[in-house]
């Protein structure tokens, strides 16, 4: 049952308490399960339905609704049930680890308060464990792909889906165009900033307890270019891509542009970098991104309906490197986005690959011989990595070869990535990254 508010204060500082958002919680995961649909829209809509609410409260809310998430068919197990308020009891049990107790004084009843725990709830909360569950219960993931997950990961299946539960760090990448990573170091000295383990780009920011962590898109420093909000994971895609000084490169599925800013800083600027995308609203953000970070990439943006044409057909068989940041499912950012994981169907992973093999055959086109192919993606299903690169192997009839992916780069990566038949796996328990795959590969002729 929905929750009646009847406050009504137009503020900005947090003035719901712990039992309040946890109700809001509930009615959200109540509308997303029901409806199927993203939690940032289900999110969304209840904010504008309750505007009294503060900043801090909705970003808590947000918080309780996105480990729920992360938690739902365990904490569904072990209370019985899979509704808003089961889900939600179980999270705050398995999820934040929080004894029977003080979860009854959280459903106290109280004004907004969830009503209070039954004695089914308390026995469950008491007594339930995962000891019986199958894996894809115990490890949050849809039934369908284990047996992709599996294939990916073997003997460690249960230890990364694991690892795809927790929430994921707050990473930025310094643009070297403007500053180092040092002077950054120093500016972000107040958040507690530290050096990411690998990338040597990286900087990572703490979270409080709940998740949350500041403001970093009105932060002067980010606001004057200093810096982008990027995983780990995603730099060093970027550094593992190679490219060098003098270069012509394309970036085939540019989207937002995050991958071609750090490449301009990489090279500070001395590459020709060229970005576009078969959708053309995703390059949206980029002309923002590219006036604040100082980055200088050539954005190439397609028209729409029947006058569309190709706007890359000047380069075939002429570029020096193409980066194909290829659309996929995903599944390597759970961490951070795990409600996708749940409305992740059969047939999205079957156009996601179809939309592989298009952007891999336009790469192969581009490339001129003796070129490089990076093809990367930010997920762990090996339909979507090797078999992918495969896919292009054979179709171009040996004009495209694979390589293998120089890691020098990046001193200690080699150690920790898990090695797949044609290129690197990331992953978060192997390299507390989300779950990047890289291949390399050049056109012989």
């Amino acid at each position: 049952m929905a929750v009646r508010w009847h406050v009504k204060r137009n503020v900005s500082e947090p003035i719901l308490t712990p039992s309040a958002r946890i109700s809001a919680a509930i009615e959200i995961l109540d509308d997303i399960l029901a409806r199927r649909r993203p939690a940032a829209d289900a999110l969304k809509d209840w904010g504008l339905a309750h505007r009294f609410a503060g900043s801090g409260d909705r970003a808590a809310i947000a918080s309780l609704v996105y480990d729920g998430l992360r938690r739902r068919a365990s904490a569904a197990f072990v209370m019985g049930a899979e509704t808003g308020r089961a889900v939600t009891i179980g999270m705050l049990r398995l999820q934040r680890g929080l004894a029977e107790p003080t979860i009854s004084s959280l459903f106290d009843g109280a004004r907004f308060a969830p009503e209070p725990l039954t004695e089914d709830e308390r026995a469950r909360l008491k007594e339930g464990g995962l000891g019986e569950a199958p894996p894809e219960v115990a490890g949050d993931a849809p039934a369908f792909v284990l047996p992709s997950l599996r294939a990916a990961f073997g003997d460690a299946l249960m230890e990364e889906l694991k690892a795809l539960g927790r929430r994921a760090p707050l990473d930025i990448r310094v643009n070297a165009l403007k500053q180092t990573r040092e002077a950054a170091t120093a500016a972000l000295a107040d958040l507690g900033a530290e050096a990411t383990p690998l990338s040597p780009l990286g900087l990572r920011v703490p979270m409080g307890e709940d998740g949350r962590g500041p403001a970093l898109h009105v932060d002067p420093l980010f606001l004057e270019g200093g810096f982008e909000i990027q995983d780990e994971g995603s730099q060093l895609a970027s550094l593992l891509a190679g490219v060098k000084a003098g270069e012509t490169v394309v970036d085939l599925c540019a989207g937002g542009g995050g991958k071609a800013l750090a490449l301009a800083s990489l090279t500070g600027n001395g590459a020709r970098l060229i970005a576009t995308d078969a959708d053309p609203r995703r390059l949206a953000p980029i002309h923002e991104r590219l006036r604040r970070s100082g980055a200088e990439v050539e954005v190439r943006t397609p028209r729409t309906g029947k006058a569309r044409a190709d706007v890359l057909v000047d380069l075939d068989g002429t570029v020096d490197r193409v980066l194909v940041d290829a659309p996929c499912t995903g599944t390597g950012t759970w961490r951070r986005n795990p409600d996708a994981k749940w409305r992740l169907r059969p047939g999205s992973l079957a156009n996601r690959i179809a939309e592989q093999a298009e952007v891999l055959d336009r790469a192969a086109r581009l490339v001129r011989p003796g070129g490089t192919i990076v093809y990367v993606t930010c997920s762990v299903l090996p339909e979507e990595n090797d078999a992918a690169v495969d896919g292009v192997l054979a179709r171009s009839g040996g004009a495209v070869a694979s390589v293998a992916t120089d890691l020098s780069s990046v001193p200690g990566l080699s150690e920790k990535v898990r090695r797949t038949g044609r290129g690197v796996q990331m992953s978060p328990a192997l390299t507390g990254t989300d779950g990047f795959y890289v291949a390399t590969m050049t056109r012989i002729s």
